[in-house]
């Protein structure tokens, strides 16, 4: 198998941060821009923007890795140019459909609104679609240590900027993520509920440091059409069947799961179960820089595994599954 023959493949990608796959020089220079700088060379902040061997096995170790870049992210034309940048690097790897994900609201420390910073995405995320034919969409995350009730604030602005009241690209899913443990799904019912009957498709961060029952929760009392590494279902056969039965696809990020812990390394990475299970996958990359991967990295990894044309199915399953939806047609299912 050659590099090229995955590059050709036309890629889906359900799972991006925008905050974690800022091109590294971007950030930099930016940081600059605005002497912000932490440290006086761009590879000495680099280890403060990329998971470090020491950094492995933490998912709050991960999560840091986010502080930095929150310092340029505060303005609306630099939101526009790192989402502008992304895409980009996106459409080189011949990715045709993107759905990016962003908490607006830690973007509103210097006098933005949670609205305009979903309007700086979108503004890109309209460029792109001029510039690369790319089909793209934004799903708002609530993060789960802001509490629920900045979680239904969120999803009342996400409805707001929802793609059914555009004539392009719009918000088109409501996530939660963040540190799982002490904030179970079940806490943010009435603003899945809210994001439901809003028209919003809806994905949830589980299983990635806690058990299958946060899965089920997931599924059960937030109405989930597809789940976010969800690595802890493949010690539960009965949730197996369930994702397999309904159809909820997982966001798999190979990379960044051996990162955090939620697979140790030498073990086989759980999305060959899911496959195994017929659970519909995503091939994801999470954070770009945060994990130094893309989604032509992560598609070699299953391809070492499997073959290139699992890879391609893999990938034209999940672009089926996406919340981008031509008007008047329902987001996700197979």
């Amino acid at each position: 198998m050659r590099f090229t023959d995955i590059e050709s493949i036309p890629k889906t990608e359900l799972h991006l941060h925008l905050d974690g796959s800022i091109p590294m020089e971007l950030t930099w220079e930016l940081m600059k821009g605005h002497g912000l700088n932490p440290r006086p060379t761009l590879e000495e902040t680099e280890k403060l923007l990329t998971m470090q061997p020491e950094d492995e096995a933490s998912l709050l170790n991960y999560l840091d890795k986010f502080h930095y870049p929150l310092w340029i992210t505060q303005f609306y034309e630099n939101i526009r140019l790192v989402t502008r940048a992304i895409l980009g690097r996106l459409a080189d790897l011949n990715v045709t459909l993107v759905e990016l994900r962003y908490s607006p609201i830690v973007h509103t420390y210097a006098g933005l609104t949670v609205r305009q910073a979903i309007q700086a995405v979108l503004s890109s995320m309209n460029w792109a679609v001029r510039t690369y034919g790319m089909k793209t969409g934004l799903i708002i995350i609530a993060m789960r240590q802001h509490g629920p009730h900045i979680a239904k604030i969120l999803a009342r602005q996400a409805i707001g900027e929802g793609q059914q009241f555009h004539t392009r690209c719009g918000v088109v899913g409501f996530d939660i993520a963040g540190a799982e443990r002490g904030n179970p799904p079940g806490l943010f019912r009435e603003a899945f509920d809210l994001a439901r009957k809003g028209g919003l498709g809806l994905t949830v961060h589980a299983g990635e440091d806690e058990g299958s029952q946060r899965i089920w929760e997931a599924i059960d009392e937030l109405g989930a059409q597809r789940i976010g590494h969800a690595c802890s279902a493949i010690t539960d056969k009965a949730l197996l069947r369930r994702l397999a039965k309904d159809r909820i696809l997982v966001e798999c990020c190979l990379t960044s799961n051996y990162q955090t812990g939620a697979v140790q390394r030498g073990r086989r990475h759980p999305i060959f179960d899911f496959l195994e299970a017929d659970v519909p996958v995503a091939i994801c990359v999470d954070n770009a820089t945060v994990s130094r991967t893309d989604i032509a990295k992560e598609s070699s990894l299953v391809a070492e595994i499997t073959d290139i044309d699992t890879v391609a199915r893999i990938h034209a399953t999940a672009k089926n599954h996406s919340f981008i939806a031509p008007r008047g047609e329902s987001m996700g299912g197979e």
